[in-house]
């Protein structure tokens, strides 16, 4: 239970709509309780740096959509505001393939430009961006200022950095007990999750280029020794032989001794009888000077080597036009039929049209499942949330009831978004409950409507034929995998010395490689007519896999003898055979 998420949450939404109840500003109360919904659906697990990119970079976008969609909606007859948020939704769907922090940014973009067009106000543009940034902004001071439960080891404000690098230790302990199993494979994605998710931990926005306080040098340091560490531990699985329990010993102390801000003591050290043996035990005694001395961080090891060139490259690639036309097409479709049913009357007497558009946004991201599973579950939670919340409008007093239910919803939302559904219905209480409470009418049928309407179109528009485009995201990835495989094979095989380059190469290569995978394995849980523009790939994420791991092997077996025995070298043929690679382009070492 992520209890430090769940009191934020409960001190977010609740006591923003009360302010701006009593303060007299509820339309402000309301935009600033919605930007902290919004933050609380991206507030998850790492540390107060990563938080600022993860919350604020969105919470910037939608508060820019919010005054653009504003001034839009204003100015604007039906038409032109299509054709202009349609061209944002272009913008914003290939912006969300960079990543996962620009995937939300993408998303709060096009909620804020729904809810700034289809929500007319009395404040001005710049009025309503303000309450938005407002909102998340006071989720933001609150996931900087308040301590987790437990984080009474060393500075509280680097628990998040602590906890993710301790996983890590406990990750190759994991791998080590699963040497030559079949939990074996299992448990190096497991290591390389937990080495992603520290690296993002360590690797957040800062004001100044080098590291000032000690325990964050303690980190940092402690994350590098981890390195060597797993490539050890990576060489040992690769090579299938059960290891004895007592070399798991060594990483599991190290992980207590992270998390309890202490010594690891004596480490027991590995029978030095293989290659990769005695890697693991020259990186035991490297970890354990490191954690005495606190010293010998190389941030380089830390960041992704990603500019804006290759974020360029991934939105206006495959992957990124095929995400920025199905959600260009779904939410400028929803935001024309949105006005024609506003124009007609069907919504009633209130003003609001904004529902349609947004929830399409919601449907239209590939990231948060396969899109037959997100539409069944965003229909089950609206219609779930739509009822609950008829049923709790009769009893409750307004507007002191709705105050509370806002601040209850809030407090589920991080615990809901562990299943698209039950978010959904939390979100759908939620949001009812703010325009309730903001003065409109009760509206849960007419939002069961429109959701259901919603998923219909994106349905539609995502089995739409798009030649050349399908599977444009997977192939994407793949092939950046494929070039990180390339790299540090390059690398490895050149015989360089450089260990920080060769850690941070082999890094990336096992980044991208589980990107890569996720990516196919929502592909592939598709229904058949979407599944089968992705057939094959998940072979070729096995080639690359094995590559890699015979890559770190070689990279060990190299650093102790200076030569590959036969093995290695059969089975990189054997990669780059089933990878139509060149093998021309690798350079063996003079002595093989």
């Amino acid at each position: 239970m992520p209890w430090s998420a769940v009191t934020r949450g409960a001190l977010a939404a609740g006591p923003l709509l009360l302010a701006g109840v009593g303060t007299g500003h509820t339309a402000r109360g309301v935009l600033a309780a919605i930007a902290a919904m919004l933050a609380g659906i991206n507030d998850r697990p790492g540390s107060r740096r990563v938080s600022v990119k993860r919350l604020g970079v969105p919470a910037l976008a939608g508060a820019l959509g919010l005054l653009a969609g504003t001034y839009a909606g204003q100015g604007l007859a039906a038409v032109p505001l299509t054709l202009v948020l349609t061209l944002l939704g272009l913008v914003a769907g290939g912006i969300s393939a960079v990543g996962a922090v620009a995937s939300a940014t993408g998303t709060q973009v096009l909620v804020g430009a729904a809810i700034g067009a289809g929500m007319p106000a009395a404040e001005s543009g710049w009025q309503r961006a303000l309450a938005f940034l407002s909102g998340a902004g006071w989720l933001l001071v609150l996931r900087l200022a308040l301590p987790t439960p437990g984080s009474l080891a060393g500075d509280f404000r680097f628990d998040g950095e602590r906890a993710a690098v301790a996983e890590v230790y406990d990750a190759i302990a994991a791998l080590l007990d699963a040497v030559g199993g079949e939990r074996a494979t299992a448990r190096r994605a497991a290591l390389t999750a937990a080495l992603d998710h520290a690296q993002d931990a360590l690797a957040g926005p800062r004001l100044r280029r080098y590291i000032g306080s000690a325990a964050e040098r303690r980190l940092h340091a402690q994350f590098a020794a981890a390195l060597p560490l797993a490539e050890a531990a990576t060489a040992l699985f690769w090579s299938g032989e059960p290891v004895s329990a007592r070399t798991a010993e060594g990483p599991r102390r190290l992980a207590a001794a992270v998390r309890g801000n202490t010594s690891p003591g004596p480490l027991p050290a590995p029978h030095r009888s293989a290659p990769a043996l005695r890697a693991l035990d020259d990186a035991l005694l490297h970890a354990a000077e490191a954690f005495d001395r606190g010293e010998g961080a190389d941030r380089g090891l830390v960041g992704r080597r990603r500019g804006i060139g290759s974020a360029l490259r991934a939105a206006l690639g495959t992957g990124g036009r095929e995400y920025g036309l199905r959600v260009s097409v779904c939410f400028g479709a929803a935001a024309a039929i949105a006005q024609a049913l506003h124009h007609t009357r069907w919504y009633g007497q209130h003003q609001h049209w904004y529902w349609l558009p947004a929830t399409t946004v919601f449907l239209v991201k590939p990231d948060l499942g396969p899109l037959a599973s997100r539409v069944l579950c965003r229909a089950a939670g609206t219609v779930l949330g739509a009822l609950v919340f008829a049923g709790l409008a009769a009893l409750l007093p307004r507007p002191a009831g709705l105050i509370a239910l806002v601040t209850v919803c809030g407090a589920l939302v991080p615990v809901a978004t562990r299943h698209f559904a039950a978010q959904t219905a939390v979100v759908t209480v939620l949001v009812l409950a703010l325009v309730m409470a903001g003065g409109e009418p009760q509206a849960s049928v007419s939002r069961i409507g429109e959701t259901l309407l919603a998923c219909a179109l994106v349905l539609l528009v995502g089995h739409l034929p798009m030649p050349r485009e399908r599977g444009g995201g997977v192939r994407a990835r793949l092939a950046a995998a494929g070039s990180a495989a390339h790299a540090y094979l390059v690398h490895v095989l050149g015989e360089s010395d450089d260990h920080a380059e060769r850690w941070a190469l082999r890094r990336e290569a096992y980044r991208t490689l589980a990107e890569a995978r996720t990516a196919i394995a929502l592909a592939a849980a598709e229904l058949p007519a979407l599944a089968r523009h992705t057939a094959g790939t998940d072979a070729v994420a096995d080639a690359l896999e094995r590559l890699v791991d015979t890559t770190t092997a070689c990279a060990v077996h190299l650093d102790d003898t200076g030569r590959l025995a036969p093995r290695h070298v059969r089975q990189l043929w054997d990669a780059l055979d089933e990878l139509k690679l060149p093998q021309g382009e690798v350079p063996l070492p003079a002595a093989v």
